[in-house]
């Protein structure tokens, strides 16, 4: 039997394992329930890729992003491991297939997204496959803490029950303490082992810079700066035209979001990935599993609703190991456009109401129908339908979705496909009789293998090619065939997708938990103060991200805009130490005011020493305490 080490050169041609990879394999080949916490880009896949590798079966991986899910599947299968992905907008009978083929075939990871889950038919097929082990990625979203909750992850422990003695293995990024017990909690470790890498990246230079005029300064940074960036903003409009302007001023940038076709996505992707573009301007829809590690820039124009989501994004800069920046632009509008949309992120009873109403009305969906149902669903077109309000409805879908009524998902891109429903006898009589349409039924039948046993995937255009005919001749071929009953003939789609959890109720008996609403309203408020907190508190930004992620012993990392700043203040950082131990054996004796430390030092140094002093009250080690004194924390 191959090591891990083995398998990890044969696969990924690596000789050595990044830091706790290897403990984490092990503690999963040993049968514990694991918890691994990776900084982003810290290799969290190898360490449920491996162990399934290295045993007898399949693993199942929990993920509710499709597009990764899509990405991991595409690079499991050119390393010659069979991956498949099931997911919102799929049909029943490609689910069915696929999960057939884990059942009886050779698959070695299946990708499900969370809303599956919850399908009888997906449960009756896990329950009979030779499951080795469970993964859940982005396992913050199981927490009712965190900042991503998504209700039907509370649904993934029920695997327990269908198959008790295979160890789970939860992934995150960015986890709270308060997440991290919910996490074991929710998946209901019995004797876990949790694996915890520093979320300290030493090669990284968090910046805030106090601006109003943003877009003027970006091109100071990125002339300071070289080598690839991505630029993350609020909203899609503003994607392109931050573009616009970068262009304008002789920088190669691009724009990306969800709203694109999936072939515009892939190329704007693949352009900025092989360096063709430098800058990359974007909503949080980019950067989610793409692997680029030369990234020297990430610059925030808006500051994100919560410090998970910025450090995450933030972190997509410098995997490399080299010197890297991650600047967030910051202005008081900032402080107030965060505090605004928290009054419109928790709309009343009646609005959601009112919303889930006109979402039933938009789909036709009858009252009891539509459990584990996936619908295309364009919001911009149902706002204008209903002529509803832009947030108050988006929001109205997002406490729908906390509260396990239904589930959104991004564009999901479905290629065409096509299948031959009769057999070939039938087949060749209708070629008899429809002669202008056996040129194509031939060029079908030489094109895809296997189009009588299972939908092969279908390009329209190359078939067209092929038969010599226009896309239109094409199109009215295909037409025909599918009325006569010949083929299935399913188009390509990309839209985003909502999936039913529950049958549709009349929205007057529409239940939602409003203490579970209330506490969300408070863990958002927080949220929202943490990430203006850091951009205004004059600390150590590397500090206050490693202490809101429980590292109460994080270090001032000496490169931030705030470290920086104290450098130039005519004190260096092994003064700087020096002072601060001083200081701290006084202060730890008794409280004392600041003439009185002053006092215990000489009169040259003593105007560092408040400089010190000022720096350590802002850092918090120390605080103002009764009659003007100071004590250490």
């Amino acid at each position: 039997m191959p090591t891990p080490k083995e398998i990890l050169q044969q696969y990924w041609g690596y000789t050595e394992f990044r830091p706790l990879q290897e403990d984490i394999i092990q503690s999963v080949l040993s049968g514990k329930d694991t918890l691994a916490l990776l900084p982003t880009g810290g290799g969290k896949s190898i360490c449920y890729q491996i162990p399934s590798l290295l045993q007898e079966g399949i693993c199942l991986v929990i993920s509710p992003l499709i597009a990764l899910m899509k990405d991991q599947v595409q690079e499991l299968k050119k390393r010659n491991i069979l991956a498949e992905a099931i997911y919102s907008g799929m049909r029943i009978q490609d689910i069915d297939r696929i999960l057939d083929n884990c059942i009886h075939g050779n698959i070695k990871f299946l990708y499900v997204s969370p809303e599956r889950l919850v399908t009888q038919l997906a449960r009756q097929r896990i329950a009979q496959m030779n499951v080795n082990l469970i993964a859940v990625d982005e396992a913050h979203c199981i927490s009712q803490w965190g900042y991503d909750f998504r209700p039907p992850y509370l649904t993934i422990t029920d695997l327990k029950e269908i198959h008790p003695k295979v160890p789970f293995l939860a992934l995150t990024a960015t986890a709270t303490h308060e997440v991290i017990e919910d996490i074991q909690d929710k998946l209901d470790f019995q004797h876990g082992a949790i694996f915890q890498d520093s979320f300290e990246r030493k090669n990284l230079a968090y910046v805030v810079l106090k601006e109003e005029n943003k877009q003027k300064n970006l091109l100071n940074i990125l002339k300071k700066v070289a080598g690839t960036g991505i630029i993350y903003t609020r909203n899609r409009k503003s994607t392109k035209e931050v573009a616009q302007l970068l262009q304008r001023l002789g920088i190669v940038a691009d724009y990306y979001h969800a709203g694109l076709s999936p072939d515009d996505r892939s190329a704007k992707q693949d352009a900025w990935m092989n360096n063709q573009t430098r800058v990359m301007v974007c909503t949080n829809a980019f950067g989610m599993g793409i692997n680029k590690p030369d990234v020297r820039t990430v610059i925030h124009i808006d500051l994100p609703d919560s410090l998970e989501a910025y450090f995450q994004e933030a972190g997509r800069a410098g995997r490399d190991g080299k010197k890297a920046f991650a600047i967030l632009l910051y202005s008081e509008v900032d402080k107030t456009r965060l505090e605004t949309n928290y009054e419109n992120s928790f709309p009343s009873l009646t609005t959601i109401r009112q919303t889930y109403r006109a979402l039933g009305s938009y789909l036709q969906l009858a009252v009891g129908g539509g459990i584990g149902k996936s619908y295309d669903f364009d919001i911009g077109a149902f706002i204008s339908n209903f002529q509803l309000e832009i947030l108050k409805t988006y929001n109205s879908l997002k406490i729908l979705e906390q509260g396990g009524w239904l589930s959104m998902s991004e564009s999901i891109f479905i290629p065409a496909t096509i299948r031959f429903i009769v057999n070939r006898e039938h087949l060749y009589d209708y070629q008899l009789r429809n002669k202008k349409l056996d040129r194509v039924i031939k060029k079908c039948l030489q094109a895809y293998q296997g189009v009588f046993n299972y939908p092969v995937r279908m390009v329209p255009s190359q078939l067209a090619s092929f038969s010599g005919l226009s896309i239109d001749q094409l199109q009215l071929a295909i037409n025909k065939l599918q009325q006569d009953r010949i083929i299935d003939f399913r188009p390509q789609k990309d839209k985003p997708q909502i999936t039913f959890l529950k049958e549709r109720v009349s929205a007057d008996n529409l239940t939602i938990d409003l203490a579970l609403l209330k506490f969300r309203k408070e863990r958002y408020y927080k949220n929202i103060q943490s990430a203006i907190q850091y951009a205004e508190k004059n600390r150590c930004r590397s500090k206050q991200l490693l202490q809101y992620f429980g590292e109460s012993d994080a270090t001032i990392c000496g490169q931030c805009d705030v470290c920086t700043g104290r450098n130039k203040a005519d004190i260096d950082e092994e003064s700087y130490e020096r002072y601060k131990e001083k200081i701290k054996q006084l202060l730890k004796k008794e409280n004392l005011t600041t003439a009185e430390i002053k006092e215990a030092f000489s009169p040259k140094r003593q105007e560092q020493v408040v400089t010190t002093l000022s720096y350590l009250l802002d850092e918090g080690f120390i605080e103002l305490v009764e009659e003007e004194k100071l004590a250490w924390v």
